[in-house]
């Protein structure tokens, strides 16, 4: 009986080839023969879903679990700080499925297929393979170059020669202190582990490993000649080039291969693979790429469901292709939770030879020409185990690149499934093609400050003005409270899309770090969300106590002031999140006082990116372009005034859609940056003081390529953890409380405002300029002038120090506290224009405090 018959008998009894270790052995591996000059025999995995069908949940649960005791072994904090390496082609799947299991860190694979405007990173050959050039082509080459954990994955670990060759690449210009070898098996002989243990030594490294299992094969002297021997006998003896090789000169015990079939046209499926996600992890694959596979991998199963036989599909076989390992196998694992029965393999383009015999681990082979235009050329590539294994249907799932003519050729490899398999589907993968522009990798994630991919941003990428209504009509309805935010539904509708369920979030110095040396934008992750103490608390609510008043009377004022130079009804558009609260206050204040219900939207807008033009499309489909104000909290030295101004001039440019006025109204100028406000006056805005615990629970905007496609909102998260301490209603109610007893100072404040010269002077940047001079600093962006800014310095970033004016008071209580707290310096300086100054650390690395980044004193 087959299943009793260990499928390594027929090499071991010819060959005298034997496994020699723990009784798992057997069930992990069988053994074959190939064609190659350097080793004839070949470990066969019944768990790697490479060569022998197997159940896509065991395939994805072997590498998973490693991948757990990877990450076991390391710890979270080295795990978040490692990158996972897979070997093509065999291991590209396992390599992911491991990555998985650590969950925290990016992923890449070696290939043997070079990408057009892709550098190498790194290469190296695989001494036993019969194709042997590995490239390593990461997205953002930096990827690779950090100094935490690297994770080899191969599905067996025979000499170790591969992982040799790769460390001694990579080592030489990338050191590291650690590495991690993970296989399914470790079938070393004892002077191959010497090596190994002598060469972590040689670089100073400790390397480890983790494996499901471990022995050696015995080899009796000979063996690759006579194994060549027997190979070339066999295979002159098979009858035919084409398709199925049951090659064994003599009867066979096992069931007779069918003949091929009269065959039908293939049915393809579009899967509408999410946009952004990569087909793989040849250019790297992040955490953050896998929550949105999972998100997408419903519609996508349900989509394959529906192109298999109606009548019930009975055994499905679903087909990767050579490196293409990892989406399939998603795939085939939620087809198998979908309640199908369903098995997984790939196609390879390693030959083996076939033996249609229980004891032999090949049992049948289909032969088809290479579909992909590979780099080395034409040449014959094999599916093995699929002809005779009963299969009533096969998914085909290729890349876009590998969708060719020779794919659907007469002597194809759809043409050979179809001579087999009842019910052919084509699932096609668009191929990942990586931007030509900078990388906003190098991200300082919890996952890492690893790569993750780059895409243009959506503001970035023209759309003819004819596309506009269409586009818009695509992108889903505002988020609203309670599902999105702790703000009332008709408070706000936020255009943002949410990633609540994304880890984004890193420590403040890493981002630092990150951001200035311009590894990352600041939008491409998020700082940790700050928890005040009772002290600091205690002071928020002080201040909210003191400064309601003086904050309702601007946002009369401000309110009124938009009301008396719009003659349609105002659309109000916040710049998320600092400007949200005040475009509610501005909200209630025209409905409290003259019963108009303004339409209320949040938008991202990110200072170097621009405003989230999906955004503006959205709004252009649904209101007058002319009837939109933007709001914001208060400005600073003006930067983001002027980046609106910039975007929604490229906006109009690209998309032929006018209308937008780039004017932003805001509660406070302290920099003279703006027309329309409630205040000049830099003053404690309670709001400030807080994050998301003041802003409805949703964190700063995100704008990430792998999460924010073309046709995306940028996104932002909702701390629905942080219920608790959400004091964002107890402001709004606190300030609006106010509306009556200010009411009559807001009429004599709008009077004399719309009678007023309130050009800007753009005094507060000038200011920002000389600072950063006589400071040593030379960037402006360094500098964040006004109560606001500051706070927001010792919230996010990594202050260096703080310039106060002389003589202030309670409007700096809480800056005082906060910067007591991080150990931060408060300078008292005469003629400052603001209240005070932020000073981000220049030049930071961790652990520098002076300005030239050199100085090192511990806080």
């Amino acid at each position: 009986m087959d299943d009793v018959v260990w499928s390594g008998t027929w090499v071991a009894e010819r060959l005298g080839v034997e496994l020699i270790g723990g009784e798992e052995l057997p069930g992990l591996l069988g053994l074959a023969l190939r064609r190659n000059p350097k080793r004839a025999h070949l470990l066969v995995s019944n768990v790697l879903g490479k060569h022998v069908p197997q159940r896509p949940s065991v395939v994805h649960g072997a590498g998973y679990d490693l991948g757990v005791r990877v990450r076991e072994l390391l710890g979270e904090e080295e795990a978040a700080r490692a990158v996972v390496l897979g070997y093509a082609e065999t291991a590209t799947g396992l390599g992911h499925s491991v990555a998985d299991g650590v969950g925290l860190a990016p992923y890449l694979h070696s290939t043997r297929r070079p990408v057009a405007g892709v550098a190498p990173a790194g290469g190296f050959e695989e001494s036993h393979s019969h194709a042997t050039s590995h490239l390593l082509l990461p997205e953002d080459p930096k990827l690779l170059a950090g100094d935490g954990p690297l994770v080899l994955v191969d599905d067996e670990f025979s000499t170790g020669n591969t992982v040799l060759n790769t460390i001694r690449d990579l080592h030489e210009r990338y050191p590291r202190d650690r590495y991690v070898i993970v296989a399914l098996v470790d079938m070393r002989t004892p002077a191959d582990r010497d090596r190994l243990t002598g060469f972590a030594a040689e670089i100073g490294a400790r390397v480890d490993l983790l494996t499901l299992a471990a022995g050696t094969v015995g080899l009796p002297e000979g063996v690759l000649e006579k194994g060549q021997e027997l190979v070339a006998r066999y295979e002159t003896a098979a009858s035919g080039p084409s398709a199925v090789r049951a090659a064994d000169g003599a009867p066979q015990a096992g069931s007779p291969v069918p003949a091929p079939r009269d065959t039908a046209s293939p049915v393809r499926v579009d899967l509408d693979w999410p946009q952004g996600v990569p087909d793989g992890g040849r250019h790297g694959f992040t955490p953050e790429h896998r929550s949105r596979l999972e998100v997408a991998l419903p519609a996508l199963t349900a989509r394959l469901a529906e192109a298999l036989p109606p009548a019930g599909p009975g055994r499905v076989l679903v087909l990767g292709f050579e490196e293409l390992m990892y989406a399939p196998l998603a795939l085939g694992v939620a087809l198998e939770e979908h309640g199908l029965d369903v098995s997984y393999s790939t196609t390879t383009r390693s030959p083996v030879l076939a033996v249609d015999d229980p004891g032999y681990a090949i049992r049948t082979r289909l032969v088809f020409p290479a579909h992909d235009a590979p780099a080395d050329g034409p040449g014959e590539r094999y599916a093995y185990n699929v002809a005779g294994a009963g299969f009533d249907a096969v998914v085909a799932v290729v890349d876009s690149v590998a969708d060719t003519p020779e794919l659907h050729a007469p002597d194809g490899l759809l043409a050979r499934l179809a001579e087999h398999i009842p019910h052919v589907v084509l699932a096609v993968v668009p191929s990942y093609v990586p931007s030509c522009g900078p990388a906003s990798a190098s991200l300082p994630s919890s996952a890492s400050i690893a790569a993750s991919a780059s895409l243009p941003s959506p503001a970035s990428i023209p759309a003819p003005a004819t596309e506009a209504p269409e586009r818009s009509s695509m992108l889903p309805e505002p988020l609203r409270g309670p599902a999105f935010s702790s703000y009332a539904p008709e408070e706000v509708g936020w255009l943002l899309q949410d990633l609540s369920d994304v880890e984004l979030e890193a420590p403040t110095e890493e981002r630092e770090e990150a951001i200035q040396s311009g590894g990352a934008h600041y939008a491409e992750s998020l700082p940790v969300e700050y928890q005040p103490s009772d002290r600091y608390q205690e002071l928020f609510h002080a201040a909210l106590e003191t400064s309601a008043a003086r904050i309702a009377r601007a946002v009369g004022t401000v309110t009124e002031t938009v009301l008396a130079e719009r003659t349609g009804t105002p659309v109000l558009v916040s710049l998320a999140r600092a400007g949200t609260p005040v475009g509610v206050l501005m909200r209630r204040w025209a409905q409290a006082r003259h019963d108009l219900d303004l339409p209320h939207y949040a938008v991202s807008i990110v200072r170097g990116r621009g405003i989230d033009a999906n955004a503006l499309r959205w709004l252009a489909a649904h209101h007058d372009p002319a009837d939109v104000v933007f709001v914001d909290g208060w400005t600073g030295k003006g930067a983001i005034t002027r980046e609106l101004a910039e975007a929604i001039g490229e906006f109009e440019r690209a998309e032929g859609i006018a209308g937008f006025d780039p004017e932003i109204a805001v509660l406070a100028d302290p920099g003279s940056c703006v027309r329309t406000y409630g205040t000049r006056e830099d003053f404690l805005i309670p709001s400030a003081c807080l994050n998301s615990t003041v802003s409805g629970l949703i964190s700063r905007t995100v704008l990430r390529a792998d999460l924010v496609g073309p046709d995306d909102f940028h996104g932002g998260k909702f701390y629905r953890e942080l219920a608790g301490a959400d004091v964002s209603n107890h402001f709004l109610d606190a300030v609006a409380a106010r509306f009556d007893e200010v009411a009559d100072d807001v009429d004599t404040a709008v009077k004399e405002l719309l009678a007023a010269d309130r050009t800007p002077t753009w005094e507060g940047w000038a200011a920002v300029e000389r600072i950063s001079e006589e400071y040593g600093i030379h960037d402006v962006n360094l500098v964040k002038p006004g109560v606001g800014e500051t706070t927001r310095v010792l919230l996010r970033r990594v202050p260096w120090k703080i310039l106060a004016q002389r003589g202030a008071g309670a409007d700096l209580a809480h800056v005082r506290l906060l910067a007591e707290q991080r150990g931060v310096p408060v300078e008292e300086v005469d003629g400052l224009p603001y209240t005070c100054v932020g000073l981000i650390h220049p030049q930071y690395t961790r652990g520098a405090t002076g300005a030239d980044g050199k100085a090192v004193v511990s806080q």
